[in-house]
This record gives structure tokens, sequence and C-alpha cells, in this order.
């Protein structure tokens, strides 16, 4: 174990890469608080949860896959965000499946995706102690702030390569690239010698992991200059525009006036904040009709708000797709969510507003910079803004998604799906990918 101790430390830190990062802990406090309670005690409740319906759970969870595992091309999926962005590659490959973790969440399809067993997880965690005192001695006090997430890490990797040399899988293609069990699937991936690739699945910052898969298939040239600023653009890259709007783009919404506005909501709004704006915004523009969709992450209790607000609608992110939600309605209002490039693609008019402004967070994605979106500083200024849009809505906010998307104006628009695909299967053909 003490010669291990270095590359396992080294392991878990690019594992939970943007866990122990400056800008992960710069997060709201609420928001943090809901992925690692402030308090020690209830962190450490959270890891006892964790270890007996996780760790010891598991061992009596039976796993009867619905695919063939062995030899296929695997699609890695954490969220059910991630199967609707890996979908057309199942729906196209015969020797395709989607798999996910034991356990993880995947909303709706759940029941439908392949499950990696995490039984022999818990046989790894006498390596916890050792690891938490080497992070601390690389990261201070912010390993001891985040022990519950560094004890949800371990033993991924080990369990994952058990896995990848018992089906020997042709390629693992993911849509994710920091989540822990993502990276350490990509970490157990390279040890094995198991090709790799990457579907981006939503706007990326430059507070990302490096870019390290063999392949990686990148919507435009604004999520491949981001990963330059994260560092070493490793593998080949091909920008593909957005696979998942394909069936969407023939549908923009030329709509002269705003009537109907979405807005988008995520952890990193507070409630309490985004109950103040949609108020102010049903009391100011009467004549506008306002829907709410959370993300579908979002587990918070939303009653109080339903209450308080009877005349606004609300979408169910786990019945209605983003883009089906996105077609009801003419114009988005929402803080740092890919939502805005989704909505601007559909010419969907986009405002950025922040429900719960934070210095770390400002622009994270760069909407408002490339002028995707309008900024709204301020309540005054967002209704003003949907007010203007009332009377007037251009009928090419579209063409402001060129940066974002590659395929934008070109013959392939519309057709990413098969553009990716083609690249895939160039790939995986290639002498690298098969070796």
């Amino acid at each position: 174990m003490p010669n291990q101790l270095p590359h396992l430390i080294t392991r878990l830190r690019d594992i939970l890469y943007v866990r122990l990062s400056d800008h992960f802990a710069a997060f709201p406090v609420a928001v943090l608080a809901g992925i690692s309670p402030a308090n020690p005690l209830k962190r450490l409740a959270r890891v006892a949860g964790y270890a007996g319906l996780r760790l010891v759970g598991h061992l009596f969870q039976p796993i009867k896959n619905p695919g063939q595992l062995r030899g296929a091309v695997w699609l890695y999926v954490v969220s059910a965000n991630n199967y609707e962005a890996l979908k057309f590659i199942a729906d196209a490959r015969l020797d395709a499946v989607l798999v996910a973790g034991q356990g993880k969440n995947i909303g709706r399809y759940g029941a439908v995706v392949n499950r990696l067993s995490l039984r022999r997880k818990l046989l790894y965690y006498g390596q916890y102690p050792a690891a938490l005192l080497g992070l601390r001695r690389q990261v201070g006090s912010r390993a001891l702030r985040f022990f519950d997430l560094i004890f949800y890490a371990v033993g991924y990797y080990e369990v994952y390569r058990r896995a990848l040399r018992h089906y020997r899988p042709q390629a693992v293609v993911f849509a994710n690239d920091h989540n822990d069990d993502a990276r350490a699937l990509l970490l157990a991936c390279r040890a094995e010698g198991v090709p790799t690739a990457y579907v981006q699945h939503a706007s990326v910052s430059a507070s990302f992991p490096p870019l390290g898969f063999d392949l990686s298939l990148l919507e435009g040239q604004d999520a491949l200059d981001k990963y330059r600023l994260c560092g070493p653009v490793r593998g080949r890259v091909a920008l593909v525009g957005m696979p998942k709007a394909d069936a969407f783009l023939n549908q923009r919404n030329l709509t002269p006036r705003v009537r109907r506005v979405a807005v988008a909501c995520n952890l990193l709004d507070e409630l309490p904040a985004l109950a103040t704006a949609l108020a102010y915004l049903l009391h100011g523009l009467p004549e506008l009709a306002l829907t709410l969709r959370p993300h579908p992450g979002d587990r918070r209790d939303f009653t109080a708000l339903r209450q308080a607000l009877p005349a606004l609608q609300w979408s169910d992110p786990q019945q209605e797709n983003v883009f089906q939600f996105l077609l009801r309605h003419d114009a988005l209002v929402a803080a740092d969510t890919s939502t805005h490039l989704e909505a601007t693609l559909l010419n969907v008019a986009s405002v950025y507003y922040r429900f719960t402004p934070t210095p770390t967070l400002a622009d994270y994605y760069g909407y408002a910079a490339h002028g995707l979106s309008e900024w709204a500083h301020s309540l005054p200024e967002l209704a003003a803004a949907l007010a203007r849009l009332a009377q007037h809505k251009p009928a090419d906010l579209y063409q402001r998604a060129a940066y974002y998307n590659a395929t934008l104006g070109t013959p392939d628009e519309g057709h990413s799906r098969a553009l990716a695909l083609r690249q895939l299967a160039e790939w995986l053909a290639a002498p690298a990918a098969a070796a």
C-alpha cells in the first residue's frame, strides 16, 4: 500500500478534479450545502447513509441487464440528459449499449439502461483514511470540508477496471467528463487500453478538466476554445454541432412578438430570489404567460412557490425534454444554464438574468459576452427587455449561435447525428481505436 499511495492520491485528485477546485469551493453556500452539507455531522450522516444504502445495499440488488455488454460499444451515462445525448448512437449501432453505474439515478430512463455492478466497491474502503490524509496534504482543509465527496469516489476506479477486463468493450463513449464515476471510468479505460470517445452534451466552461479522450465530438468552436484553456487537448477533435437538436431545428420559433416566457432554474438559483423575480414579472407583465422549469436533477420542494404564485405555469423536466419545453415559448429567462444555447438555436429570445448573483459565476458560459444572450442586470432591466420583445422579436436570433454550433448555416445543419455517427464509425474502424 505505501508504494501505491502516491498513485492513489493522484488518481483521486483527478477523479475529483472539479470537486476539489477553487471554482467549486466558491459556489454559493446554499448550493454547496445541497451537495455537501456545511455541518460535519450532517456530512457524516450522509456518508453513513451512502455506506448503508449503496455500498451494503448493492450487495442485495440484483442486476439483470437487457443488453449484451461483452465486446460492445458502451455509452456511459450519468443522468437523463446524458441518455438523451447518446441515445442516437444506440439507435444507429447494433453494437452500442447504454450503461450506467449500479444505483445511478438516470431519471425516467433508469429501467432501460444496463448497469455495471458496484458490489465490490465496498472492498476498497480500506484506502479511505490514507486517501483522505494524502489529499489533506495536497489541498489543505478542503479535503476535510468535502470528506464525504472523497468517500463516495473511493473504489470506482478499481471496480470499473475489473468490469472492463471482464466485458472487454470495443470502446467507451462518454457524455460527461467531470463527474467522479465518469472520470474514474475514463482513467480505468486508459489503464486497460480501452479506447474512449466523448460527445459534448451541454455547454462547457474553462473550469472543466482538460479534454482527455481519444476522440472528442464537440459542438462548436466555443467548446474547443474553452477546453484549450483547461489544459492540453488529448486525441482527435471534430466539431459536429449538437446532435440532440437535429429533430427540432426545422421548428424554429418565428413568432414576431413574445407572448410566452420560459423560465429555467437550477440549484444555483435560490428559491427566495427566484420567487421574488417571478412575482415581479407576473405583476409587472400580466399579458405574458410564464412557465417555470426546474433542472431535471433539482429535488427541492417547490410547493410554497406553487401556492404563492398560482398564475405561474410549470414544466415537468421528467416528462418533457428541454426542446419540447422551449418550442412552447417565445423567450427564455435563465441564469447559468446551457438552455440559453438551445433556446437561441430555436430562435427563442434568450435573456440572461442572475436570480442569485455570485461574483465567481457571472456569465459562466460566456453567452452574454459573445452576444448569444441579452444580459439583464436587474429586475427592471429584465422586465424592460421582455416588454420590448413583446413588441418585436427578431427572426434571425438563431444566427447568434454559430460560434457554439459548428454546423449552423452549413449543409450539415440539422444533420449533426449523421456527422457524429460518421466520425465515430471512422474512428472505431481505425487501427488506433481497435488496438
